[in-house]
């Protein structure tokens, strides 16, 4: 009793890509394009 649980704080770039892949994904759900989830190809890693 009287332990302090810590959690990792999480980690603030992959939360980030998270974020704007979910973000794509509503705005291509919306306004479909030819080239697929806002015309970036999934084999290639985000800008950074």
């Amino acid at each position: 009793m009287g332990e302090v649980i810590k959690f990792p704080k999480p980690d603030r770039d992959r939360n980030e890509a998270r974020l704007i892949e979910e973000a794509r994904a509503i705005y291509e759900s919306v306004f479909p394009t030819e080239k697929g989830p806002a015309g970036v190809p999934q084999d290639a890693p985000a800008p950074a």
